[in-house]
């Protein structure tokens, strides 16, 4: 971008990496800015700032879908734990847990599962394992420590595209005015 270079930036952002999600740098003097930039009219720095905001939306669309993935993973990863938790605490006590299995959408079994010291998990793409019950609640709750934090991650890179965003727009709006006003100044001169 052609603006990207020369804007300044009087955001306090830490050297933290957002993804790779390029920074926005505000234009604290649009003149300046217009003089020193290689395009050679104001409509050339506005595409080029229009083509930021594409590729920020672009990015938005990706990490939303990434969110909600996750925000999916997250209650499924929870009533497993519980499940594995449930599991060893009847094997503990002895008693043999009564559950009702989901065979396919709105079909279930019942059954009866005596006490056990294995249990079996979805790892994704059709694959199943079987794992102590110890290793199970190990793997999920690592599992889920995991998703809860790449939830973080994605808010904070969230929130910061959605200002990188708010900046660009800023800078379109500036370069158009500070075109309008030089362009009026031209009028008059004439």
């Amino acid at each position: 971008m052609a603006a990207e270079g020369k804007a300044s930036s009087t955001s306090s952002v830490s050297d933290k990496k957002h993804r790779g999600i390029p920074e926005a740098g505000f234009l604290d003097d649009v003149g300046k800015f217009m003089s020193t930039s290689s395009s050679d009219s104001a409509e050339s720095v506005i595409r080029s700032f229009d083509e930021q905001l594409r590729k920020y939306k672009f990015m938005e669309i990706n990490l939303l879908t990434k969110k909600k993935k996750l925000q999916g993973q997250v209650p499924d990863l929870k009533s497993s734990l519980e499940m594995v938790k449930l599991l060893q605490a009847k094997k503990e006590k002895g008693e043999e847990t009564h559950s009702r299995f989901l065979i396919s959408d709105q079909l279930y079994a019942n059954a009866k599962v005596p006490p056990t010291e294995k249990v079996c998990l979805w790892l994704g793409a059709n694959v199943m394992l079987e794992y102590s019950i110890d290793e199970a609640e190990e793997l999920l709750q690592k599992n889920l420590k995991t998703a809860i934090k790449s939830l973080e991650e994605l808010e904070d890179d969230l929130g910061f595209l959605r200002d990188q965003y708010t900046t660009t727009e800023v800078n379109m709006a500036r370069v158009y005015n500070w075109d309008v006003r030089r362009r009026q100044a031209l009028k008059a001169q004439s």
